[in-house]
């Protein structure tokens, strides 16, 4: 079944340009576009696509702000965020407001059609160069302790805090805290994210 797509820009010819890209693709289904934050979100209500391609920059709300309402009210639809901008701060903003990729509007073709399938199976997508951004200034940081990586897996496998805490046999206060620690190393807001990133960083 085709995967159907969206894509949320003020710029026509990035429009244009990505959907002559996927036009022909056998697996993508093109829905259609918005040039703002109120008009995607009025399509929205009408029809929802699979995948969102969602600019950063809009001229109404922050594509940062869109992806958040987007997920709040629509949870099963993925989005990706499409910039210009290969910078850490916007790459976790998106990510933090349910972004399951993040791909520069430099990507080839093949690399697009790979983020849209990836993310559309519930999978994470970076592209190459973001990816780059992410490990180099991240993975140095990144020191997590034996216990640390015991609990992030949990937490992966989607084990709640009692179930950790009996697992490791150590208090669900004692989890909480953890959970909490990792999220401060890897400067994410919550769990999906902390899923997210420490996949990306290939702690998990």
């Amino acid at each position: 079944m085709a995967n159907k797509v969206f894509i949320v820009d003020d710029h026509y010819m990035v429009i244009e340009g990505i959907r002559s890209l996927l036009l022909n693709q056998r697996n993508i289904e093109w829905l259609g576009h918005a040039t703002n934050a109120a008009s995607c979100l009025a399509f929205l209500k009408q029809q929802q696509p699979d995948v969102i391609l969602m600019d950063i920059n809009l001229p109404d709300q922050s594509g940062i702000d869109l992806c958040k309402e987007v997920k709040e009210k629509y949870p099963s639809v993925f989005v990706i965020g499409l910039s210009t901008y290969n910078q850490l701060s916007f790459i976790k903003k998106m990510m933090d407001n349910g972004s399951s990729g993040y791909v520069l509007k430099n990507a080839t073709a093949s690399e697009l059609i790979e983020a849209i399938e990836t993310v559309a199976r519930g999978k994470i997508y970076f592209s190459t160069e973001a990816t780059q951004t992410l490990q180099e200034k991240e993975v140095a940081k990144v020191i997590l302790t034996r216990r640390e990586i015991e609990v992030l897996e949990l937490i992966a496998g989607g084990m709640t805090n009692n179930v950790i805490a009996q697992q490791l046999f150590i208090s669900p206060l004692t989890v909480d805290t953890h959970r909490k620690n990792l999220m401060a190393k890897l400067k994410v807001k919550n769990t999906a994210s902390l899923i997210r990133m420490a996949a990306q960083l290939q702690l998990i």
